[in-house]
């Protein structure tokens, strides 16, 4: 289900465009013109495989063979971190995303670690006209459920993820922590997901209908990611009007913390009423 040869003849842009009132752009489609190959090149300096790799451990893989599941989606593939975390750890995973350009990179880092990515460029909104089959479990990672602007959009994506699972199937999204960043202000421990110690990634503009984050790199090159501050309760409502059952969240990887300490939360949603 490859379509790399396809994937590789489409071009990014070369800048990023927000034109001269960027916080008013709050559209779900712009993340095509955000994610530049210039960006996306840059992509694995803010992440740092290695920092974050060790950041968060086994939690993904030890989560899926414990619930049994092997047939994963990866529908934010990025760069392709989490993918080949799971192809590493033996399970037969599809990588999608919406950005053509990040797919190449995927592909070519899962070259690297001695495997042959199954990609396949695809729109959540539409996600089962562009995958074949039904998986065990599809995960949702990176903070990138923040870039549907439309709760139309966001309800349709997750009918679109429960419909691709199995009957028995798992869906695992993540989300920042923006209830903290709202209410409290930003600040981050710059331990999970952004680990590269020479990167930084701050927001310049909060509202309930955007945070504008700002990217920093040591040679004093900045772009920028306009994204929808998902509220926690919030998602986990969606989750759940979307027929997903039994809702866990986690804060920074850990079942207990207090509500303004994590940086990140993750949500494991079953599709089936699992009784343990």
């Amino acid at each position: 289900m490859s379509r790399h040869g396809l994937v590789s003849l489409l071009k990014a842009p070369e800048i990023q465009e927000f034109g001269n009132r960027p916080n008013s752009v709050r559209e779900t489609n712009h993340y095509q013109e955000e994610y530049v190959q210039k960006f996306v090149e840059r992509w694995d300096e803010l992440i740092d495989w290695q920092a974050r790799a060790e950041s968060e451990g086994r939690f993904f893989i030890d989560l899926l063979k414990k619930q049994s599941k092997h047939k994963v989606l990866d529908v934010a593939t990025g760069t392709g971190f989490h993918s080949v975390q799971l192809l590493e750890a033996g399970f037969n995973v599809t990588s999608a995303d919406g950005n053509a350009q990040m797919l190449v990179k995927a592909f070519e880092n899962a070259k690297k670690h001695g495997h042959i990515m199954q990609s396949v460029q695809a729109d959540w909104r539409w996600l089962n006209r562009d995958i074949d089959g039904k998986y065990d479990a599809i995960i949702c990672l990176g903070n990138s459920f923040t870039h549907l602007f439309k709760e139309s959009d966001r309800r349709r994506a997750l009918a679109e993820f429960y419909s691709a699972l199995k009957h028995d199937g798992v869906l695992i999204l993540d989300q920042r922590n923006y209830d903290s960043i709202l209410d409290h202000g930003f600040s981050s421990k710059h331990r999970y997901y952004y680990c590269g110690d020479k990167v930084s990634a701050e927001p310049i503009h909060v509202d309930e209908g955007l945070a504008r984050f700002e990217y920093s790199f040591p040679d004093g090159s900045k772009h920028h990611l306009n994204m929808f501050p998902l509220r926690k309760d919030y998602t986990r409502g969606l989750i759940e009007e979307a027929g997903f059952q039994d809702v866990q969240t986690f804060g920074d990887f850990q079942e207990t913390y207090r509500e303004e300490e994590p940086d990140f939360f993750v949500h494991i949603a079953q599709k089936a009423y699992h009784n343990e």
